[in-house]
């Protein structure tokens, strides 16, 4: 567990996505399948789980969001995802929200919207679609919390899967470089507070190809 200004940073295990707390926000608790883990390493925060809560989703897919229906039943959390990828939970779509890949059906959620350019604290909703059709990001003006959209090192996450698709994710990827985007927390892998304006550069070449 590390913590970069107020972001707490828990870097995902096995299959799970990195998760992050801003304030009384969790984002991305993983699939649930290391559900120990994260709870320990929130409560090496110097956080209760009651300290929480929402849960926001940076899209739709298992190992993402997988650990949702646990946590929202254990404490009662308000779920947030962008309507577009909403659909799919909505749908029980287990292709889409490769529920399938993890052995898991979609559960009953409550689920509530979340739009671009609303705000979580101090962070705005960016709608980056791509990955999945209702992909998101947060900004504050300094830290982008980027879900698969955009990974450190000039790399992106793949439009191969249901609903992704290579020119909304070229165009999700001009968007954050339209951004003074300093430091960047991802989905998976390592985060970056260092050069990150030539890894996003880097990253918008190499969507320009595909």
């Amino acid at each position: 567990m590390d913590k970069v200004d107020d972001i707490i940073i828990i870097l995902g295990r096995g299959r799970d996505s990195n998760a992050y707390v801003i304030g009384d926000t969790l984002i991305d608790p993983g699939s649930g399948e290391d559900i120990d883990y994260l709870k320990q390493s929130i409560k090496d925060a110097g956080l209760e789980m009651t300290d929480i809560k929402r849960i926001v989703n940076t899209h739709c897919h298992f190992d993402h969001m997988g650990a949702d229906k646990q946590l929202q039943d254990e404490y009662g959390y308000e779920i947030y995802m962008h309507p577009e990828d909403l659909k799919s939970v909505e749908a029980k779509d287990d292709d889409i929200t490769v529920a399938k890949s993890f052995g898991m059906t979609v559960p009953d959620l409550d689920i509530k919207e979340l739009n671009e350019g609303d705000m979580i604290g101090d962070y705005e909703v960016i709608h980056t679609p791509g990955h999945t059709r209702g992909g998101i990001c947060l900004f504050n003006g300094k830290s982008l919390i980027s879900g698969d959209t955009l990974f450190s090192g000039g790399n992106f996450g793949r439009t191969d899967l249901p609903t992704g698709n290579s020119e909304q994710m070229r165009e999700s990827i001009l968007k954050i470089s339209e951004l003074d985007v300093v430091q960047l927390f991802s989905g998976h892998g390592p985060y970056a507070i260092s050069h990150v304006s030539e890894q996003i550069s880097m990253a918008l070449m190499i969507a320009s190809r595909i």
